[in-house]
């Protein structure tokens, strides 16, 4: 028997000693406990994975249970089918439309197995009812294995507010770091060994079709899933890539939150941008002199010898890489990402009522986007005019502009039928000299910062000379990218 339905989850991360804490925190009912294996497979070139798809076996009280999930976070495509024997199913329905070739299927082999022992009860919580799952185990792909310790909590009927209510009261009990990476992703991550490897960004799977409060979903989530991936990254070890693609992250979901302010309009919304400012300083001072750091390595100007400022720079970039890690490890951090999950997916901005409203959440994304991108690429135009002759503070404001320019182009760009890439080639190359403008300002406040004395004052005054003397060129070369863009065709 085949059976398809929406799965609506939130998955949390939790110390195994604190998982019964959770059990008992949460409302009474019957908790059934289980052993449960789950072996996934895919083709020996991934098909199912490309296409965000994972394919299971699980052997569990007494049966045997094939599922086939599409889709990442919050809300996922699922479809499960009973099966008699020990082998796949290749007949269901969802992996035939996933695979058409009968050959790709016949090519489907063990990738990775999931052992873990769940302790579950399904109970009436606000008006839903909800069943909450502790799961304790392993992940094994080969010779690695990593453990699994996780709460989960799945909406079985009724309203997802009540989900996410009682998400924020068992939070309280013990720290629950939200994920959006379910036991797919993280076999798949041992098995190829990205399983802690830095969450760089993934395009948002923006369609045609969708309605622009749907495509704000889709692009918020996107960002959400890498803030979270990001924050596992640095709880467990440092991570110079780590804490610059969280920083990304960040800036992307704040970047959306404006684009798409006219239908995300209300109050809520301005506690999840403060909290999303909180995390951006929190990382900005680690990426800083990261940058700061990388650019001085590259410095080969004759007699310019850094000796003295290295193992300065270096400690300072330790404090703010200790700062960065403990916000990620922190219960605002946990909080941040719960909240603006809830908001993004039940908040008020989704039913507000009036017919100004409705119409614009309702309203085809397409024609929201070209009006997004030609604010933005107007903005952009009219901020940038002379980038060689203005201030410096002026010319932050370009590149923050060309910065969102960028932003919504990337994301929009699925949209359009046109060639997209010669305009976005264009924009990256303008923010990359705008960037080095602005790279070159913070080198001075951050030496300004360090409050240097003897060898290595006078080091960092010859690295900020030569900096100022390669000013000039990357002036012209970000005029000369502005006006490159100015006669690039847009794509809307």
């Amino acid at each position: 028997m085949h059976v398809a339905e929406d799965e609506i989850e939130l998955k949390f991360l939790c110390e195994p000693v604190d998982l019964a804490a959770v059990l008992a925190a949460a409302p009474d009912g019957e908790t059934q406990s289980k052993d449960l294996v789950s072996t996934y497979f895919d083709t020996p070139d991934g098909d199912l994975r490309k296409q965000r798809i994972s394919l299971r076996i699980r052997e569990g009280g007494g049966k045997r249970v094939q599922t086939l999930k599409r889709g990442d976070g919050f809300a996922r495509e699922e479809h499960e089918a009973t099966l008699d024997g020990p082998a796949l199913d290749l007949a269901m329905p969802a992996l035939k439309a996933a695979l058409p070739r009968a050959a790709r299927r016949k090519a489907l082999t063990p990738r990775f197995t999931v052992r873990v022992v769940r302790r579950q009860r399904t109970f009436e919580f606000g008006g839903s009812r909800i069943e909450i799952a502790a799961d304790e185990g392993e992940v094994q792909a080969g010779d690695r294995v990593r453990r699994v310790s996780e709460v989960e909590l799945e909406l079985k009927g009724g309203g997802c507010e009540a989900m996410f209510d009682l998400a924020r009261q068992l939070s309280k009990t013990a720290p629950l770091y939200l994920s959006f990476d379910g036991k797919a992703s993280q076999g798949y991550g041992l098995a190829d060994g990205t399983d802690r490897a830095p969450r760089r960004h993934d395009k948002a799977p923006l369609a045609r079709g969708l309605s622009t409060a749907e495509a704000f979903q889709a692009t918020a989530r996107n960002a959400l899933v890498q803030i979270a991936a990001n924050g596992v990254v640095l709880r467990e070890a440092d991570s110079v890539e780590a804490v610059h693609q969280l920083r990304v992250a960040v800036r992307r979901l704040r970047s959306a939150i404006s684009t798409f302010k006219s239908v995300t309009a209300g109050e809520p919304v301005e506690a999840v941008k403060a909290e999303l400012k909180w995390l951006a300083r929190a990382c900005d001072e680690a990426r800083d002199l990261d940058v700061f750091a990388l650019e001085n390595d590259a410095f080969t100007e004759p007699g310019l010898d850094l000796a003295a400022l290295a193992p300065l720079v270096e400690a300072a970039r330790q404090r703010g890489h200790a700062k960065a890690c403990a916000a990620v490890a922190s219960g605002r951090f946990r909080d941040l990402v719960l909240e603006a999950t809830a908001w993004v997916e039940t908040g008020a901005w989704l039913t507000a009522h009036g017919k100004t409203a409705r119409r614009a959440r309702e309203a085809p994304v397409q024609g929201f986007a070209a009006k997004a991108l030609s604010h933005r690429y107007k903005t952009l135009l009219k901020l940038g005019r002379d980038l060689e002759t203005m201030s410096d503070a002026d010319r932050h404001e370009a590149r923050i502009a060309a910065k969102k320019l960028r932003y919504a182009a990337e994301a929009f760009a699925p949209l359009f039928d046109t060639d997209t890439k010669p305009f976005i080639k264009t924009l990256k190359a303008l923010q990359e000299h705008l960037g080095a403008l602005n790279d070159g300002v913070m080198a001075a406040e951050l030496v300004a910062r360090l409050s240097l004395k003897g060898p290595a004052l006078a080091a960092a005054k010859r690295l900020l000379a030569a900096r100022a003397a390669q000013k000039p060129k990357t002036l012209k070369a970000a005029g000369k990218a502005m006006d490159s863009l100015a006669e690039t065709p847009v794509f809307w």
